[in-house]
């Protein structure tokens, strides 16, 4: 949830009182459940998101700045949390895939499918040694599936810079897996092409 460090101005209602809290949540769980079931189809998600979202605002209540009606405010962190679990889904989902893709695959000899799992392995091991940046730059654009602008924008950074950081996380990955490269079958090649190109 994103929520604005300023101290909340002294106009705003003291959502630091109990009381206030409790109704302000009794008065809008039912409908933010509902909107966040909208979005993701799934309504134990959409409870877990929603009273995630209140423990935080709870829990930094003291530093919020709410600065629209308290239901706006409401509403924008369900939907930017919400936002942010698809998107959690689809890298994860990328990673399944790939992972049942190999495990199903049982026209190759026993050798192959060792070596398929040593690059499996190789390739994460590859991905947690990038710089920080480097590597979420490179999970936006490969896992998430953004355009460079896109990058650049939800970073704030420039178009320039997010090119920059995905020649040189390739340029890292291609090193690193180089000795594995030769390899890896003509299906898997195929899956991985867009990785490193």
């Amino acid at each position: 949830m994103e929520l604005n460090h300023t101290p909340i101005k002294t106009s705003s209602p003291p959502y630091y009182d109990d009381k206030v809290f409790e109704q302000m949540f009794k008065a809008h769980y039912k409908e933010l459940h509902s909107y966040a079931n909208i979005m993701l189809r799934d309504e134990d998600t959409a409870e877990e998101i929603v009273q995630s979202m209140f423990l935080k605002f709870w829990e930094k209540r003291a530093l919020l700045n709410v600065q629209t009606s308290i239901k706006a405010y409401l509403y924008k962190c369900v939907y930017n949390d919400s936002l942010n679990y698809i998107k959690h889904q689809k890298v994860k989902t990328k990673y399944q895939d790939f992972a049942a893709y190999t495990m199903n695959n049982h026209h190759e000899a026993a050798s192959s499918k060792v070596e398929l799992t040593e690059l499996q392995f190789k390739l994460q091991e590859a991905l947690n040694e990038l710089p920080e940046h480097c590597r979420t730059i490179f999970q936006m654009s490969r896992f998430e599936e953004l355009k460079y602008r896109e990058i650049a924008e939800q970073l704030d950074l420039s178009i320039k810079t997010v090119e920059n950081q995905m020649g040189k996380a390739l340029k890292i990955l291609r090193l690193k897996l180089a000795d594995f490269i030769a390899f890896i079958l003509p299906g898997i090649i195929m899956y991985y092409k867009d990785f490193f190109n």
